[in-house]
């Protein structure tokens, strides 16, 4: 089972602290899921936690997540060496690939190292849902803002670009993000940015953006264009997601 034509969610949000474990996916993890048309079976997850360097904590509580889910889920991990022999086709034998936050330029390094770039395209256009989390989301974009350098934020302009636009995640709660890509944006660097405040997420039908959704009350996407000189701000309101 996959979606029926190329497939992103790209979010600022998707996980929150459990009870009984130290995390859970949220709303935006469940509907990846659903976006991808799997029924009658658990559906099967690829964990991608390169930006993290694939640190094995993240995965852990990600597994567990997963277990609480009912989702059969699979990390796949690139260092020290990929950890399965098919790369393709593992990321081919998923209905959803969630990418984890972290560094984004280590992501794209890594990734294109490996070719796991082409890789995705390929899972993408065969219709295997592709979302995530902030550098889970930036990457599918030209580029966008980021932190991978060091504290003080910069642009990002070499992302894989199956999506054509810039992309600003962390909204509302990084006070850097917002100004940063409206200069990007009204500078040229960075083409028409979709961004998302904490708990948003962005449905892409093709490279046709068809939808936004939320996880948490009172947040919002925001389309960025370049008006002359300057870069003009849009608000959308998304539709409410509930946690499972």
């Amino acid at each position: 089972m996959t979606a029926p034509e190329p497939t992103i969610l790209a979010t600022s949000g998707g996980h929150r602290p459990g009870t009984r474990t130290r995390l859970l996916f949220d709303a935006l993890v469940h509907q990846a899921v659903d976006l991808s048309g799997v029924h009658g079976r658990r559906p099967r997850v690829l964990y991608v936690g390169t930006a993290t360097g694939d640190a094995e904590h993240v995965t852990a509580r990600v597994a567990e997540s997963a277990r609480v889910a009912g989702y059969d889920l699979t990390p796949l991990q690139l260092f020290p060496m990929p950890n399965v022999e098919d790369v393709e086709g593992t990321v081919l034998n998923h209905d959803v690939v969630w990418v984890m936050g972290g560094s984004v330029a280590n992501l794209l390094a890594v990734w294109r190292v490996h070719e796991l770039d082409a890789v995705m395209r390929r899972a993408w256009q065969a219709g295997v849902v592709l979302a995530g989390v902030s550098a889970g989301s930036l990457c599918w974009y030209e580029g966008g803002a980021t932190d991978s350098f060091g504290p003080e934020l910069r642009p990002v302009t070499n992302g894989l670009g199956f999506l054509p636009y810039g992309n600003g995640v962390h909204y509302d709660s990084d006070p850097g993000r917002r100004p940063l890509i409206h200069r990007l944006v009204a500078d040229g660097t960075i083409p028409t940015a979709h961004c998302t405040d904490d708990g948003v997420g962005l449905v892409y039908r093709g490279t046709q953006l068809v939808e936004t959704v939320a996880e948490l009350p009172g947040r919002a996407a925001y389309v960025v264009r370049r008006e002359g000189d300057r870069a003009v701000e849009e608000r959308m309101e998304p539709r409410a997601l509930y946690a499972k």
